[in-house]
């Protein structure tokens, strides 16, 4: 089977179970920060961070392809995928509990930075943040206007919302856990 299909270069691409739709199309970009953010926590995980970090950014990233394909698929109930859940959004909220339970309190705003992976974290962070306004973006634009798609799109964002704060918090804690203070702020006016 060869990598390259050649269907795409008219500039538009195929959903999962609907129709083709043009490269810069909402749902494309919506899913396709979903899947640069799964790149990202990549580069976090190759960039040696504690192994408790590692192996939760590990389970997330196989969430994020979940994520990803039910952005990708216009009814993904037809198409019997795996959903983003309650269960999961719990999951990213008992580790930003844990997690944050174990540094000391903040105290003022800080910047990207300290060690690799924490600068990297950090990113990841940012990404999360650009998908979840291009999931709200989706949702908003989007022709399908039946309740489980506007449930599927809130979920979503849920998920993301929560895992943006779970990227702050483990940034922190891959500083705490080398030993390196994080980067205050330092206004310049």
């Amino acid at each position: 089977m060869k990598i390259y299909t050649k269907t795409g270069d008219d500039g538009e691409t195929g959903t999962f179970g609907g129709p083709r739709v043009s490269k810069d199309a909402p749902r494309i970009e919506a899913y396709g920060t979903v899947d640069e953010l799964n790149a990202v926590l990549g580069i976090v995980r190759s960039a040696g961070v504690p192994t408790d970090i590692d192996v939760l950014l590990g389970r997330i990233q196989n969430e994020l392809f979940d994520v990803g394909a039910e952005l990708a698929t216009p009814d993904p109930q037809a198409m019997k995928l795996a959903t983003i859940g309650a269960e999961s959004i719990a999951r990213l909220e008992g580790a930003i509990d844990a997690f944050d339970g174990a540094l000391p309190p903040l105290r003022n705003f800080i910047v990207p930075g300290g060690t690799a992976g924490a600068a990297y974290l950090h990113l990841a962070r940012t990404v999360c943040r650009r998908a979840e306004r291009r999931v709200v973006a989706l949702s908003r634009q989007s022709a399908e206007s039946a309740a489980s798609a506007a449930g599927s799109f809130q979920r979503i964002v849920i998920y993301l919302n929560r895992l943006s704060d779970l990227l702050f918090v483990l940034s922190r804690a891959a500083n705490f856990s080398a030993g390196v203070k994080d980067v205050p702020w330092e206004k310049m006016t």
